[in-house]
């Protein structure tokens, strides 16, 4: 399955004075990782800065190699985590919350809806088949290394689906109450986050300027307890509840 950006970002030819992109590998299956790391250093723009097998590894190694994107499997199978065997997930959230500049890229084998949900909700700048083009997961890399998200537009249409779900009320109910943290100009810059404009376009709606909507973007998203504008944008999505049938 080829899976495209929403927002691809445009080749360009690798800067040789330029650092290069710092990767980690998380899968626990040496061949994969083998593979990807093969994949990735053809690449003179990019550097595999280190890769694990399982979920305490990663966590003891990502943080102190510092990479820009880690690239992790959701599935860590025989792991005995906690999570079972989306123990990816909990490696993505709690990479995410040491490490907020962090890009983690989801990388499995299974189409899963509640997977794919929760690798959203615990920071995941993408998520990708394994069935995917080495040319193209080596352009899900850079593209969420330069802060877009990595979803094709069935998988976002899948996302919003899951939010609109009416059976999550109790989480709905928590998100309102934290919107209750949010100051009434907050409450405006949220609105039109939840309508996908820029932080430009935010400032010349609300005549503000673009630095002021950056620190009210970041104090939004500290007060909902989220890392990423799509994640404050889900928030807004699920308050609006269940579109009416036409």
């Amino acid at each position: 399955m080829n899976q495209q950006p929403v927002h691809p970002a445009p080749d360009a030819p690798a800067d040789a004075s330029a650092a290069p992109l710092r990767v980690f590998i998380l899968d626990d299956h040496e061949v994969v990782r083998r593979g990807v790391r093969d994949l990735l250093e053809a690449e003179e723009d990019i550097e595999v800065v280190g890769e694990a097998g399982d979920a305490r590894q990663a966590l003891a190694r990502v943080p102190a190699v510092r990479p820009q994107v880690a690239v992790l499997d959701v599935r860590l199978g025989g792991t005995g985590g906690p999570e079972g065997d989306h123990e990816g997930i909990v490696v993505c959230r709690e990479l995410r919350a040491r490490m907020p500049e962090l890009a983690c890229l989801m990388l499995t084998s299974f189409d899963d809806d509640e997977a794919l949900f929760d690798a959203i909700m615990a920071g995941a700048a993408g998520y990708v088949l394994k069935q995917i083009d080495g040319s193209a997961l080596v352009q899900a890399i850079r593209t969420v290394a330069a802060g877009q998200s990595m979803l094709d537009p069935r998988t976002a249409t899948r996302v919003m689906e899951r939010l609109r779900d009416p059976g999550r009320g109790q989480a709905a109910e928590a998100e309102t109450s934290e919107l209750g943290l949010l100051s009434p100009r907050e409450r405006e810059v949220l609105d039109l986050i939840g309508e996908g404009l820029t932080n430009r376009q935010i400032a010349d709606r609300l005549f503000l300027s673009e630095k002021t909507v950056k620190n009210r973007v970041s104090a939004i998203l500290s007060k909902l307890g989220v890392g990423r504008r799509v994640q404050a944008a889900m928030v807004v999505e699920r308050l609006k509840g269940p579109r009416p049938r036409a």
